[in-house]
């Protein structure tokens, strides 16, 4: 019974991993797969996060963007949108980049999944005219 919950768990984690949300299988309750929040930040422009470690690898990045000035910025010549906001996670120990997690254009919200070896990460926020928050939430078996 424990090795058919582990294998549901590492089931759902893999799911996570092609940028979906997990999908349990039918016989798998969702209180099998556990969320224990890593750290939460917030600002705007740009920063790099503390590290943090990750005993699975396994991460949900939920995400929100706000106007940093009541007035949209758009460039006149190329009606693009100027907000950006971008959060790539990237390796504490060798500082590759992992994985970009988000690229939004825009005000918005989500959730987004990045799944690699357990070891230590932080993530880079590249943001211009936007507020922005981020919460970053370890998966694990219960």
């Amino acid at each position: 019974m424990k090795h058919a919950k582990t294998v549901a768990a590492a089931a759902a984690l893999f799911a996570m991993a092609c940028g979906a949300q997990p999908k349990l299988p039918n016989n798998t309750k969702k209180d099998d797969v556990y969320w224990r929040t890593l750290g939460s930040w917030s600002g705007h422009g740009n920063t790099q996060t503390p590290s943090f470690t990750s005993d699975t690898g396994s991460l949900r990045v939920r995400w929100e963007t706000h106007p940093a000035n009541p007035v949209n910025q758009v460039n006149p010549v190329n009606p693009v949108s100027l907000e950006t906001f971008r959060i790539t996670a990237q390796s504490a120990i060798s500082g590759r980049p992992i994985k970009i997690a988000v690229d939004q254009h825009g005000v918005g919200q989500g959730t987004a999944y990045v799944d690699d070896d357990p070891h230590v990460f932080y993530m880079v926020v590249e943001s211009a005219n936007l507020d922005w928050a981020f919460t970053v939430d370890e998966a694990f078996a219960g």
